[in-house]
């Protein structure tokens, strides 16, 4: 007979606030590795020391160059103290690495190959900016355009234009992300997971995510013009040949793309029985994860078939979903969402999204993972699922179930 796989338990996940991530950002002053060391700290004090001895250790990043080069996983292991016989790894794709990471834990505790297992991401995007690492695949225009590359801010725009999607859909969007951000923040809800983040004196230095707007009005977004005109015409010739016209209308404006951030978030997962042992208490158990590949071009539609994958795999439709993490990656990601499956709105991103917390690249499927559990304990719902995208046609998705 096949060997059953193991059940996955996630013992806890935490998470930092987002600062901007820039020069004068809330975290620009915090390196890298000592945001992932913080919340290692952080599951240290809640969980024990299995939070420095986990048999592997996995870390989505994915600006890999400068101060967050050189393995950052294995930098992380050695700057944290993590214990000697941990393995670790470091992970990159793209902005759902984090979610990613998670989702190769709980295979290798599924599969037997580890009993615990501690999985997320991060990005300091202050320091590493965007594209920092300068790959061919998105600086030599030959090269690039061999392979169908668009950035991802003109996918956006060339799946709102193929879905007829109208500014209205994506201010509706971005209004109820700050809108729901604000009042979550204000209330203190769904911060269970939150983790301050603290400078080498331990003087607190961020407590929220910085982007929110809450005051955000249809009239302030209506002040922002279309954004990304210019990248159209950059990359015409790839458009022209990809989708059959290199003319399309642009909608997306800055408001509705999430702001560079720096953050990270990690979980920890493993078996029942070595949590038993441990004497840790999970907080969910992960039903299915499912990874997703799809088209360069229409880059951000992977999320979607991976969503679905994952739901095939658990058996269930979304009506059996209580709580969704819906990734915000432009304003037309869920607007698709909402107008396929209207009936998902009310229970999707419920405190706010991307759009309005901000996109820490390699730690957003790990933050938003914290979220949805968060949620789930907030709302006293049963199940919930995240759903993540990135560029060039990349999705990852995971539904867990509230222990």
């Amino acid at each position: 007979m096949p060997h059953a796989p193991n059940e996955v338990l996630i013992f806890d996940a935490v998470r930092t606030p987002r600062g901007k991530g820039r020069e004068g950002g809330g975290l620009a002053s915090i390196a890298p590795q000592d945001l992932a060391k913080g919340l290692i700290d952080a599951l240290e004090r809640r969980n024990g020391p299995v939070a420095r001895a986990p048999d592997h250790f996995i870390l989505g990043c994915v600006g890999q160059v400068g101060a967050q080069g050189g393995h950052i996983g294995l930098v992380v292991k050695l700057h944290a103290g993590l214990a000697e016989a941990t393995s670790a790894w470091s992970l990159n794709n793209y902005c759902t690495s984090g979610l990613s990471a998670v989702s190769a834990a709980v295979d290798k505790v599924a599969a037997g190959n580890a009993d615990i297992v501690l999985a997320g991401g991060m990005e300091s995007m202050s320091r590493v900016p965007f594209l920092a690492d300068n790959a061919a695949y998105y600086m030599d225009p030959t090269f690039s355009a061999s392979l169908n590359y668009i950035p991802v801010a003109l996918s956006a725009d060339v799946l709102a234009h193929q879905e007829k999607v109208g500014r209205a859909e994506l201010d509706d969007v971005a209004l109820h992300s700050h809108l729901k951000a604000g009042a979550a923040i204000a209330q203190g809800a769904a911060q269970q997971s939150l983790i301050p983040v603290t400078d080498a004196e331990g003087k607190v230095i961020l407590t929220k995510d910085e982007y929110v707007r809450p005051q955000t009005t249809l009239d302030t977004l209506a002040r922002y013009g279309v954004a990304f005109e210019d990248l159209g015409k950059a990359y015409a010739s790839v458009l022209k040949k990809a989708i059959g016209t290199d003319t399309i209308k642009h909608v997306h404006a800055v408001v509705h793309a999430p702001g560079v951030a720096d953050g990270a978030a990690l979980a920890l997962v493993g078996n029942a029985a070595a949590g038993a042992k441990l004497g840790l208490r999970a907080r969910a158990r992960v039903i299915a994860a499912a990874e997703a590949g799809g088209d360069p071009v229409l880059g951000l539609t992977a999320g979607r078939t991976a969503m679905d994958k994952v739901l095939t795999k658990a058996g269930l439709t979304l009506k059996d979903i209580d709580v969704i993490e819906y990734m915000e990656a432009f304003s037309v990601v869920p607007a698709l969402l909402y107008r396929d499956h209207p009936d998902v709105r009310e229970k999707t991103n419920l405190y706010g999204g991307h759009v309005a917390r901000g996109h820490a690249l390699g730690a957003t499927g790990g933050v938003l993972l914290s979220q949805l559990i968060d949620a789930l304990e907030t709302q006293g719902a049963k199940r919930g699922m995240v759903v993540t995208f990135a560029a060039s046609g990349i999705g990852s998705a995971m539904i867990i179930e509230r222990v």
